[in-house]
């Protein structure tokens, strides 16, 4: 079944980058993820995968965020969808212990795969260096199966504002105003305009 997307529109000056490959993440240790064995884009290549870099339990900012990235991985990992968290320790790159970020782990409540990205090596490769006109250090990527970035949500309370598409499909009287048809391979739905809709397995 091909699932239904819905994100806020990016920012013009993401362009450059969208629709364009990801870089693979530096390698990280088996003692530095979470969750999981240690991931790497390449063998994600046929998965849908969405990276969030996070900080501290006590950032307000990701405490709100953390119930969406939480809904994703519980209705679509089995359909597809590969949530990464990448913990960056902010405002700047220090030394953080695997067994610290774990705390923070367990207090958003993730059940994903985290890596601990203290070096800022994947946060710096993935979207710092690419896009150094950016304001905030953190953002949300969501890559397609062929490893092409596909959506940006730039900061921390950006992915407030991402929710699970509920639209029904198009009747044959077309959609409601201000929103547009989107046409998956076995279904269709209405996408609202100021909106950004993928359809993914």
């Amino acid at each position: 079944m091909m699932i239904p997307i819905l994100l806020a529109a990016a920012a013009p000056f993401f362009s450059p980058i969208l629709d364009k490959p990801v870089p693979e993440w530096p390698e990280k240790a088996a003692s530095r993820w979470i969750n999981s064995p240690p991931l790497t884009l390449a063998g994600l290549r046929g998965k849908v995968v969405l990276i969030r870099f996070f900080m501290e339990s006590e950032c307000p900012y990701c405490r709100a965020t953390a119930p969406s990235l939480n809904e994703f991985h519980r209705e679509f990992a089995s359909q597809g969808l590969v949530v990464i968290g990448m913990y960056t320790p902010k405002p700047k790159p220090r030394p953080v212990t695997t067994d610290e970020v774990r705390k923070h782990v367990a207090a958003y409540g993730f059940a994903f795969p985290v890596a601990v990205d203290d070096d800022w090596g994947a946060d710096n490769r993935l979207w710092l260096d690419r896009v150094p006109e950016a304001e905030a250090t953190s953002a949300s990527l969501l890559i397609d199966r062929k490893g092409v970035l596909r959506h940006v949500q730039e900061g921390a309370a950006a992915l407030g504002t991402i929710a699970l598409a509920t639209s029904t499909p198009a009747q044959a009287a077309g959609c409601p105003k201000n929103s547009h048809l989107v046409v998956c391979p076995t279904y269709s739905f209405c996408c609202p305009n100021n909106a950004f809709c993928v359809c993914f397995p």
